[in-house]
Formats: structure tokens, C-alpha cells, sequence
């Protein structure tokens, strides 16, 4: 018969099973394991929600190799006391249009579109367009005559198309077309490429994908950007088993505390638009902006050729400058004081920040957000971007904006990498 192992003999197998599990363990993860956590920043966030400033967040910073940054504060839902997780789902908004913007430069790689193009050669809808020669804001009278200068995919691409939002311009809030009379655009507020106006510019390079690919928004990004670059979670249409992580809107109450809106966007989006409406995590939205810091590509995926993603931050609207515009309904937006007026630039999808800011992003950053505070910025000289998730409105909202800035510079600090002034 042979004789069992001695309990020591036992033990030191048991040991080097455990060492050798370790050792694959170890081998197994990636040499770029991200660094994912740091005190000062957790600290900044932590300490926006304790102050009551926003009931929750989700921020990442990522640099060209991998994520620099993650972490999650404060409460999914005000009313349930749900608390927030990295992988919630948040509506982004016009955070969307960055993607739409890289769907239609897709095309103009393809050359089924060209930027100088005007944009009724491929959108009859937009032939013949009206532009407001006057409004009165106490009757709500108006006179229309027509636009003479052609409206471009260009304009569209940099908001310089003559088209505004109800919260942005008070003429679109205001206007109500007589009996009889339809406006499928417009009427524009000023002759395309005369003036940057934030408006409905990019819902029509929405649409300009659509006729192009013969196929809707939704198919279109999950076949050519989110499916390439892994991004899982970012959809129109929340599918029902991804719902329980969606963070409803919120506003603050009389009290200062948060609680959700009464008004909560879909989750199903029967007819999505470029402009706005996509769910996303944070996760998924980093890998978006590092696929710009690298030229268009994200392990081994390329999304874009380098060169476009070249001019997409680029200016392109010459003298033009980015207005900070005054907000038309304080209800939905505060004023836009994160724009330096009269100064910034646009290029094809993206603000780009003329100035240096000391301890944060370099000159010729790109940047944008969401309605509901949602935020992201791309630094290609430092190579490094980020996103910061709250959900909650109004958009622009002054200590919204104070925890962004404050992430921003507490980002570049924990990278030690020094951002010029100017």
C-alpha cells in the first residue's frame, strides 16, 4: 500500500499551487494596468458631494496608453438613496454630436460627402431657406426674406449654419409661424458662416449619415464606432436589463437638496437625432475620446484616419469667434460662462480652447458637454482626456462647472504633467 503524504508534504504543495495561482494571476493581468485611483482626486469629488454642490458624479481621465483616473460619489437617485457605481448610465446629450461629427467625417473620408458642399445638394429639405429679417419680442410678429448664401455641411458641422435652440436664442423660443406657413429649418437667425450660434445644426449631419449610410443613427454607430471600440454601453435605446443603471435628471429643490425631475428623457428612442439623446458610461465615452488622442484608433481598431481627426480640431470658422451666449431659459441652461467669448474657436464637432489655462488643459484643447452637466475635454499637446458625469439640470449650472474645473486641474496634478498658461 502507499504510504500517504506527510501533513507537511501537504502543506508545502498546498502552498506552491497558491504561489503559482498568484504568479498566473499576476502574469495574466496587462502590463498597463490602469492607474485608476488617487486620494486629492477622490477628494475633490467626494467633497463637491458632501457639500451638497451636485448629488452625484462619475469622472475618468484617460491618457493615450489607458485610464488615469476613475471614481464614483455621491447618489445614483436622490429619492431611493441608490448610490452611484462606475458603470452607471448617464444621459449624455449633446455629448452625442462628438460621435455624429465622427460618423459624417467617416463619409468625407469615403468621399460620399464633401464639407463645402451645400448641404440641400443632399438634404432637399434644406433648399430655399428663409432667414428673419425682423422679430418682435412683445408681439411675436416677424418678417422672413430668403437666405442668399448657401448653407453648407461645413456650417453644420461648426454651428455657423444660422440655426439655434429654444435656450440659446429667444427668437427660437418665442417664434410661432403663422397660419399656413411650415418651416422645415429655420427660419435662420443670420446668413450661414456670418455668425456661431449653438443650435439644431448637427440633428441635420444626423441626418446627412442616415441618407448617406441607409441607415438609422442608432445601426450606423454601433456597426462603425461604439461596436470597433468595445463601447458596449452606449446606446439610444436602453436596453431593459441595463435600465436599473440609468441615473435619472435631477434638479435642486427650495431646501438646496437634489430630487429627480418630473420630466425624465425616454429610454427607448424610436427616431434618434445627431444632436443629442445617447446613454453612455464613462467608460465607454473615454474610450471615444482616446481613440482622438490617438489619431483615430483604439487597439487596433481604427476609427478615423489620423489627418481627419487632424482637421477635425482645427479652426474652421476663421474670423468667426464662439459667443458665451446668454441663456434663453434659465430653467433648462444658465448661461454658457464656460465659453471665453469671443475668443474660442470651433472646429468640425468640437470647441476649441484658444488660451491656455494654467493647470489645466494646453492651447487648442477640444471640449463640449451635455445638458445635464455631462462634460468631457481632449488635451492632444499633454495627451490627456476626461469626462465628468452629473445628472442634473439646469446645464451650465455655476457649481457644476466649479467641480469640473476643479477635476480638470486635480487630473493634471496627479499626472504630473505641467499645462501651459498660455
Amino acid at each position: 500500500m502507499a504510504r500517504r503524504p506527510s501533513r507537511r508534504i501537504v502543506l508545502i504543495l498546498a502552498a506552491l499551487v497558491s504561489l503559482t495561482a498568484v504568479a498566473h494571476a499576476v502574469q495574466s493581468t496587462p502590463a498597463s494596468t490602469p492607474r485608476r485611483q488617487n486620494p486629492a482626486v477622490d477628494k475633490v469629488l467626494a467633497d463637491a458631494v458632501a457639500r451638497g454642490d451636485v448629488p452625484g458624479i462619475v469622472a475618468m481621465a484617460v491618457d493615450r496608453s489607458g485610464v488615469i483616473y476613475q471614481g464614483a460619489f455621491g447618489l445614483a437617485d436622490a429619492s431611493t438613496g441608490r448610490r452611484l457605481e462606475i458603470d452607471a448610465l448617464f444621459r449624455i446629450a449633446s455629448m452625442t454630436k462628438a460621435v455624429t461629427s465622427v460618423a459624417a467625417m467617416q463619409l468625407v473620408e469615403e468621399g460620399r460627402l464633401r464639407l463645402d458642399d451645400p448641404a440641400d445638394k443632399y438634404l432637399p429639405e434644406l433648399a430655399k431657406l428663409s432667414m428673419f429679417e425682423a422679430f418682435d419680442s412683445k408681439t411675436g410678429t416677424y418678417k422672413v426674406k430668403p437666405a442668399t448664401k448657401p448653407l453648407t455641411v461645413r456650417h453644420l458641422l461648426t454651428h455657423t449654419s444660422g440655426l439655434g435652440y429654444n435656450f440659446t436664442s429667444p427668437i427660437v423660443r418665442d417664434f410661432k409661424p403663422r397660419e399656413g406657413e411650415k418651416y422645415t429649418a429655420g427660419p435662420l437667425l443670420f446668413e450661414p458662416g456670418e455668425q456661431w450660434m449653438y443650435g439644431t445644426s448637427t440633428d441635420w449631419v444626423g441626418r446627412l449619415v442616415e441618407r448617406f449610410s441607409g441607415k438609422g443613427l442608432e445601426e450606423y454607430f454601433q456597426q462603425r464606432i461604439f461596436g470597433p471600440l468595445g463601447m458596449m454601453d452606449t446606446s439610444y435605446n436602453v436596453p431593459a436589463g441595463r435600465r436599473s443603471r440609468l441615473v435619472p435628471v435631477h434638479r435642486q429643490q427650495a431646501d438646496g437638496k437634489f430630487a429627480p425631475d418630473s420630466v425624465q428623457p425616454p429610454v427607448a428612442v424610436p427616431r434618434p437625432i445627431g444632436g443629442g439623446g445617447l446613454a453612455s458610461t464613462a467608460a465607454d465615452y473615454t474610450k471615444f475620446l482616446q481613440m482622438l488622442l490617438n489619431g483615430g484608433t483604439l487597439n487596433g481598431a481604427r476609427v478615423l484616419r489620423a489627418e481627419t481627426v487632424g482637421l477635425m480640431g482645427q479652426n474652421q470658422i476663421g474670423n468667426v469667434n464662439v459667443r458665451a451666449l446668454k441663456t434663453a431659459m434659465p430653467e433648462r441652461s444658465s448661461d454658457f460662462s464656460f465659453v471665453a467669448d469671443g475668443r474660442d474657436k470651433w472646429g468640425l464637432g468640437f470647441l476649441i480652447s484658444v488660451d491656455g489655462h494654467p493647470g489645466k488643459r494646453s492651447p487648442g484643447s477640444l471640449s463640449w458637454g451635455g445638458i445635464n452637466n455631462t462634460y468631457f475635454w481632449i488635451d492632444p499637446t499633454r495627451g490627456i482626456a476626461g469626462v465628468i458625469l452629473m445628472q442634473f439640470l439646469p446645464f451650465a449650472d455655476e457649481k457644476a462647472l466649479g467641480v469640473y474645473d476643479a477635476f480638470e486641474r486635480a487630473v493634471y496634478r496627479a499626472a504630473g504633467v505641467n499645462s501651459p498658461g498660455a
